[in-house]
């Protein structure tokens, strides 16, 4: 109970902490440093360009290859408009549930890892245990990104990832990706009365939205008969057309605001490529036949990589053994997987906490999902006390 009480305590103070995506991250990144510091781990502090947000990536161990990572984001969505009946930044125990924002997603698992980085930090290891812990996962896994740009330059790269995501501690070895587009559309102003001699922006966004609604279809037939997916297919969601000023104004712009969740990376080609081409061949000369400077822009979001199912996958494998199932499954929702798989890591999604209960009002962890990750951690420690085998 000694680890679990430290551990909420842990857990309380990253909830004091509001850091919303929109917010600045850095007072919760330096009070996890001087943890892992105190606990004997070698902190690596990275900003981003503003100065205001912060990766943090700390080792203990050896400075070796291979190793594995414990992983997880430091931001959480916001509150506002939210009906919480507790205050969302003060931790709150009732009937063994634990509230507050972010205590699923994902500060008990942030907190659990970090309670135990004195026991790695004590074991003679062969091998480096990393705490990662990034900055705007949910608003584009922008903090990943500028943390595998770091690790690339390192001679040493970690082998193997823990991702702490809310799976109710089951393991996830797949999931989708996720992109995120705003596709602005510039056109000319005119009267209502004389349509011909403007570009309507809103026009050409319900075209291409209409083509968009195609692909959509023409997806389903992509899909993989074999898919653990629901759905098995890649999806579009048309999120917002927003454009134009007055019912008898031709509108100069528009915006539509869209996603897609690929299967595979190959299908976000396939969307990418059709409407390119579409845009290219029909829409930019219509366009621009009528006013040369018209334009269509499409903006990223962000493009959250897919975890792939892969055969071999030693994090999944480890993950196994620690809690004692084989079973292994694909989830809808994203996470930072995809971005350590492309750097040539082995990745895994486990954590503590049901993904149903992100995002909402009064969002909890169970304290036995809080106790039952501390428990796999800590065979996770076991495991690598033993010592290597000789050739």
């Amino acid at each position: 109970m000694e680890l679990l009480g430290r551990t909420k305590d842990i857990l309380g103070d990253l909830i004091a902490f509001p850091t919303v995506s929109r917010d600045s991250n850095l007072e919760m990144i330096a009070y996890l440093a001087e943890k892992l510091e105190t606990a004997g781990a070698q902190v690596d502090i990275q900003l981003d360009l503003s100065g205001t947000k912060a990766n943090l990536f700390a080792t203990v161990g050896p400075d070796a290859p291979g190793g594995i990572v414990l992983s997880g984001h430091s931001d959480v969505v916001p509150v506002d408009d939210q009906p919480w009946s507790f205050d969302p930044f003060a931790m709150t125990e009732q009937d063994g549930l634990i509230y507050g924002r972010g205590s699923c997603d994902m500060k008990g698992f942030i907190a659990a890892a970090t309670a135990l980085a004195d026991r790695f930090a004590g074991l003679e290891l062969q091998r480096p245990v990393h705490f990662a812990f990034t900055y705007d996962e949910e608003i584009g896994c922008f903090g990943a990104r500028a943390l595998m740009q770091q690790l690339e330059k390192r001679e040493h790269k970690p082998a193997m990832v823990i991702i702490g995501e809310p799976t109710e501690m089951r393991i996830i070895e797949g999931h989708k990706g996720c992109y995120e587009y705003s596709t602005h559309f510039h056109g000319s102003e005119g009267h209502g009365s004389a349509p011909e001699l403007g570009v309507n922006a809103v026009e050409y966004a319900v075209r291409y939205a209409a083509r968009l609604l195609e692909l959509k279809d023409d997806l389903r037939g992509r899909a993989d008969p074999m898919s653990r997916f629901n759905p098995p297919w890649t999806t579009v969601n048309l999120g917002a057309l927003t454009g134009g000023s007055a019912h008898n104004v031709i509108a100069s712009k528009a915006r539509i605001d869209w996603e897609m969740r690929p299967v595979h990376s190959s299908d976000a080609d396939f969307v990418k490529g059709q409407l390119e081409e579409y845009c290219t061949r029909h829409l930019l000369p219509a366009m621009q036949s009528v006013y040369p400077e018209a334009e269509i822009v499409t903006e990223v979001i962000g493009e959250m990589d897919g975890l792939e199912v892969v055969d071999e996958n030693a994090a999944r494998d480890l993950v196994a053994s620690l809690t004692g199932t084989n079973d292994a499954d694909v989830v809808a929702f994203g996470t930072e997987a995809g971005i350590f798989q492309k750097c040539g890591m082995n990745v895994v999604v486990c954590g503590p906490g049901s993904i149903m209960q992100a995002h909402k009002a009064d969002e909890f962890l169970a304290e036995s999902q809080l106790a039952s990750c501390l428990d796999m951690l800590e065979k996770l420690a076991d495991k690598l006390d033993r010592p290597a085998p000789r050739n």
